[in-house]
């Protein structure tokens, strides 16, 4: 029996995917980007991971366990809670989203959860950082009606100053997926100073042009709700005295996409 580990789950999500949604927050991710929300994501294999059978179910379990700790779940356990939204879904257009951290981090469970949910008519999404091997990706597309991709910085040198990594895997595997025909929506988190820059979205937007089945940019406004986590975590917050962009700013930075045709849509 395929198990992974998440971290959270988020009921009623409206800004990840079409309709009312259930995002399963899966742990792992590869990337260290300066301004990450979810820093308790990050391990792979959280040491103090407690597993399933010590809670009697999944919903009450992120409010009461030490806030460190991540679950290790079955296939069948994880559907069995997706499954009590049913009537969400159905009558919203929704279904459920996988997110992280990066849900290919665990690739085998990604798999196997999402043929579970196809299994049941589901409709599936898949929010990720587009870091991760193309093998991985290829083995999911069948089962994932859409993907939610990151395109967060497009020069290399910032890109892996500000996110730890190269971005070549993550525009190479963007371009493979749009010449699958995935759907796919394009979110740009908006970092006050490092992805927010005029020349950063403009290059993000010459980049994109090219392709003809980008069906829509999400630009998604800097939250500090990961503040209070890196102070439960005893971690530093390395984006320190960033502020929210305001609703004007906000409109100036959709508007560098207009001419280039795209719909682009302030949140998810």
């Amino acid at each position: 029996m395929k198990t992974g580990f998440i971290f959270n789950i988020k009921k009623y999500a409206v800004h990840d995917g079409p309709g009312i949604r259930t995002t399963v927050f899966m742990q792992g991710c590869p990337l260290h980007c300066v301004w990450c929300h979810n820093p308790e994501s990050r391990p792979k294999m959280p040491s103090n991971a407690r597993p399933s059978e010590e809670r009697h179910c999944l919903r009450p379990f992120y409010r009461k366990i030490p806030y460190k700790t991540a679950w290790r779940v079955s296939v069948p356990e994880l559907l069995q809670e997706l499954r009590k939204d049913l009537i969400f879904y159905e009558e919203s257009g929704g279904g459920v989203t996988f997110s992280g951290g990066e849900p290919l981090v665990q690739p085998e469970f990604l798999l196997e959860v999402l043929r579970a949910c196809k299994g049941e008519n589901l409709h599936t999404a898949v929010d990720t950082s587009g870091y991760a091997d193309w093998s991985d990706f290829k083995r999911i597309l069948p089962e994932v009606d859409l993907f939610l991709f990151d395109v967060k910085i497009l020069d290399p040198d910032l890109h892996k100053k500000f996110v730890g990594t190269s971005n070549k895997k993550i525009l190479d595997n963007l371009e493979r997926l749009l010449q699958e025909g995935c759907r796919i929506f394009i979110r740009i988190p908006l970092i006050p100073g490092m992805t927010d820059t005029k020349s950063n979205l403009q290059h993000i937007a010459d980049f994109l042009k090219k392709y003809e089945n980008i069906e829509r940019i999400d630009l998604l406004p800097y939250n500090m709700l990961g503040i209070d986590k890196y102070q439960r975590l005893n971690k530093p917050y390395r984006s320190d005295g960033l502020r929210q962009q305001s609703e004007n700013e906000l409109k100036q930075l959709q508007s560098l996409f207009i001419p280039y045709g795209f719909e682009v849509n302030i949140g998810g």
